[in-house]
């Protein structure tokens, strides 16, 4: 599992880099939809490949949908505000549609607890915007679509351990959901 924050580390600043260029800030629903769509594809890709020996590949179609919905409609819950109480509860909306997407797949990919995934996402989440608002606080005005590396390495290192948990009480990957993909 310790390639989890190594990814999660990569992973969101280069995603949140990539869609910032397409969209240039997430300031209306376009732009917070195609940002979404796209750090999606690209944390989803990453976090599949770490997990890929205990997960299906619906990993990836899930962290899409849910990072689309969930910035779509956390960024708007804010009016698409920069505050810190802002960051803090459009990442907790966003991750509440990232970890139950993803605990969708955990549960068919029989983890048990998968629940747990969705309800520690959306504070996990929140706090990686919090953290990185106070490392990027002199651009946070360009509105990223996910938190940088600061708060990147505290979600990793947190989910880590839940994951970890996890993963320790389901059967051996080897034919479930390895298998079942």
């Amino acid at each position: 599992m310790w390639l989890w924050p190594v990814a999660i580390l990569i992973s969101l600043p280069i995603a949140g880099y990539i869609a910032d260029l397409v969209v240039d800030g997430v300031d209306s629903v376009g732009a917070a939809l195609a940002g979404g769509l796209i750090v999606g594809a690209i944390v989803g890709a990453a976090e599949w490949f770490v997990l890929r020996k205990r997960v299906s590949w619906f990993w990836i179609p899930a962290t899409i949908v849910g990072m689309a919905v969930g910035l779509v409609a956390g960024a708007a819950l804010v009016d698409y505000g920069i505050g810190r109480g802002n960051l803090a509860l459009m990442g907790a909306v966003t991750g509440l549609a990232v970890g139950t997407m993803q605990a969708l797949v955990l549960a068919r990919d029989r983890i048990p607890g998968a629940m747990w995934w969705a309800v520690l996402n959306p504070p996990a989440w929140a706090l990686g915007w919090v953290v990185t608002s106070y490392v990027i606080s002199r651009n946070i005005d360009e509105r990223f679509p996910i938190f940088g590396a600061s708060g990147a390495l505290v979600f990793g290192l947190l989910t880590m351990l839940l994951l970890t948990r996890l993963f320790r009480a389901a059967p051996e990957a080897k034919g479930t959901a390895a298998g079942a993909a």
